[in-house]
C-alpha cells in the first residue's frame, strides 16, 4: 500500500463499532475503567490481565459486538508496541549499559565529590534527573537507592533531605521526558511532535523538579526524620570491576539521543522545509529509534568497553536488560488495546461533543482525567495511554505547540498522589524504612506538587505560545 493511500484511509473518518448513545457510552467508560481498578487493587491482577478484561468490558458495556471489540483492542495493542516497543527496548538495554558498566556510579561519584553542605540536595537531583532520562522508574530508584543512602548516613544528612530530590528527579523523567514509555504512547496517540514535546517538556520539567525537591525537601525532612536503614544498602555495580568509564563521556553518551531528537526540532523551526537536504537528514538522524540506536551503539563501545566488557559479556548484558521490559510492554500494549477500544466505540468523539459545551480548557480537561484514573488504578503509565486515548480529538484543531502541552498535561496528571495501589509507593516504603503514614506525608506528597506545579505550568504556557 502506497504511502498516499495510507494516508487517505487515515483521513477518513472511523465509524464507531457501536451505535450508543453519550449516556450509554459514559457508562460504559466507567464500568470499563471499574472493572480495571477492582482487578487491579482487589483482585491482584496483573495490570495486562486487567486492562485486556477491561478492555472487552467497555466494548461488551457499550454494546458492541465482541468480535469488534477484541479487533480494536488487537489493533490497538498491535499499533502501540508497534510505534514503541523498541524505542523502550532500546532504552532498556541504553540504561543496563549504564548501570553495569559503572557509568552511573562515575556520574554519582563525580558530582558529590563536587557537592557537600547544602549543596547536596540540588547535587542529589541533578544526578536523578541526568541518569532518569535513559532509566525507568523503577530501574533508576534500585540504582540510585544505595547512593541516597550511603550519602544520608556519610554526610549524616536527613533521610529525606536526600531521598526526595532523588525521588523527584527520576519521577519528573519518568512522566514528562520522552523516551520513558507514557510520554511516548501519548505522543503517539495525539500525534503530537516529539522533538516540540521534548523541548517543552525540559523548560516544564527544570522549575518543577526544583521545587518538589530541594525545596519540598527541606519540610519532608522536619515532618518524617529518619535514619538511613543500614540493612537496605546494596553492593554498587562498580564495585566489581576494575575500570569504569570516565565522567565526560558518559554523560555525553546519556545526553546523545536527546540532542539529536532536540536538534531535529530546531532545524524543523529554522530551516521549515520538507524538501531541504538538512532537514531531510535531521528527520532521520533525529527520530527516537535512530537517536536511541545510535546512543546504544556509542555505549557500548564508550561505556561497555571503557569498562572491560568481552563481546560476551556485552551480549549477556543487552539480553539480561529486556527481559524486564516483557511486563512493560504487555502493559503498554494492553494500554494502547484499551485506548484503541475507547476510540473505536466513540468515546473520544464523545468527549469532544460534550466539552464543545464547557468552559474548561482542554489542557484542564486532559490533566484531569489523566488524575482521576491515575488515582483509581495507581499506574502513572495506565493514566497516561487511557487519558490520551479519551483526548486525542481534542488535539485535531491544536497547533504544534498546544498539541505537545497536552501531551505534557497527560504526563502531568498521571503523577497525582501515589498512593497504596501504585507499585511506586511500596518500593519507595521498603526501601526508605518508612511507615505508610510517613510514605504519604513525604512521597505522595512529593508526587502531587510534582502533578500540579507541571500541570500549572502547562497551562501557562499555552497562554503565551
Amino acid at each position: 500500500m502506497t504511502r498516499l493511500s495510507v494516508e487517505m484511509l487515515a483521513a477518513d473518518p472511523v465509524e464507531p463499532i457501536t451505535s450508543a448513545g453519550h449516556a450509554q457510552l459514559g457508562i460504559a467508560v466507567l464500568a470499563g475503567i471499574a472493572v480495571i481498578v477492582l482487578l487491579i487493587t482487589k483482585f491482584k491482577l496483573h495490570a495486562f490481565l486487567a486492562l485486556t478484561i477491561g478492555s472487552l468490558a467497555l466494548g461488551a458495556f457499550a454494546g458492541a459486538p465482541l468480535d469488534k471489540a477484541i479487533t480494536s483492542f488487537s489493533a490497538g495493542l498491535g499499533s502501540t508496541v508497534a510505534g514503541v516497543g523498541v524505542l523502550i527496548a532500546l532504552g532498556a538495554i541504553l540504561g543496563k549499559l549504564l548501570a553495569d558498566s559503572g557509568g552511573a556510579d562515575q556520574i554519582v561519584d563525580t558530582i558529590l565529590a563536587k557537592a557537600g553542605g547544602r549543596s547536596m540536595p540540588w547535587a542529589m537531583v541533578l544526578i536523578a534527573s541526568v541518569i532518569g532520562l535513559p532509566l525507568f522508574f523503577e530501574v533508576g530508584i534500585v540504582l540510585l537507592i544505595p547512593v541516597v543512602l550511603m550519602v544520608a548516613k556519610r554526610g549524616n544528612y536527613s533521610l529525606m533531605r536526600i531521598g526526595i530530590p532523588a525521588l523527584a528527579g527520576l519521577s519528573v523523567m519518568h512522566g514528562l521526558i520522552p523516551p520513558h514509555p507514557g510520554p511516548l504512547v501519548a505522543i503517539d496517540a495525539v500525534k503530537a511532535n516529539l522533538g516540540v514535546t521534548l523541548a517543552l517538556g525540559i523548560l516544564v520539567a527544570i522549575p518543577t523538579v526544583i521545587i518538589a525537591g530541594p525545596l519540598f525537601s527541606k519540610y519532608a525532612a522536619r515532618w518524617v526524620d529518619v535514619p538511613a536503614p543500614e540493612k537496605m544498602i546494596p553492593q554498587r555495580a562498580s564495585e566489581d570491576l576494575e575500570k569504569r568509564p570516565g565522567f565526560g563521556v558518559t554523560i555525553a553518551t546519556v545526553m546523545l539521543p536527546v540532542v539529536l531528537m532536540l536538534a531535529k526540532a530546531l532545524v524543523d523551526i529554522v530551516v521549515d522545509d520538507p524538501t531541504h537536504m538538512v532537514q531531510r537528514v535531521f528527520d532521520v538522524v533525529g527520530s527516537p529509534l535512530i537517536a536511541l540506536l545510535a546512543a546504544v551503539l556509542v555505549a557500548m563501545f564508550t561505556l561497555g568497553r571503557a569498562a572491560g566488557f568481552t563481546k560476551g559479556r556485552m551480549s549477556s548484558t543487552v539480553e539480561k536488560s529486556l527481559a524486564p521490559i516483557a511486563g512493560i510492554l504487555l502493559i503498554v500494549g494492553a494500554g494502547g488495546g484499551f485506548k484503541q477500544t475507547l476510540i473505536d466505540c466513540g468515546v473520544g468523539q464523545m468527549i469532544l461533543d460534550i466539552s464543545k459545551d464547557w468552559s474548561i480548557p482542554a489542557l484542564l480537561l486532559a490533566w484531569l482525567i489523566a488524575v482521576a484514573i491515575r488515582l483509581a488504578t495507581g499506574s502513572a503509565t495506565v493514566a497516561t495511554i487511557s487519558a490520551a486515548g479519551l483526548v486525542a480529538p481534542l488535539a485535531a484543531d491544536m497547533s504544534t505547540t498546544h498539541t505537545a502541552l497536552l501531551v505534557l498535561a497527560i504526563g502531568a496528571g498521571s503523577l497525582f498522589f501515589s498512593h497504596v495501589n501504585d507499585a511506586g509507593f511500596w518500593l519507595v516504603k521498603e526501601y526508605f524504612g518508612l511507615s505508610v503514614g510517613q510514605t504519604i506525608k513525604t512521597w505522595s506528597v512529593m508526587e502531587t506538587i510534582i502533578s500540579v506545579v507541571a500541570g500549572g505550568l502547562v497551562l501557562l504556557l499555552s497562554l503565551v505560545i
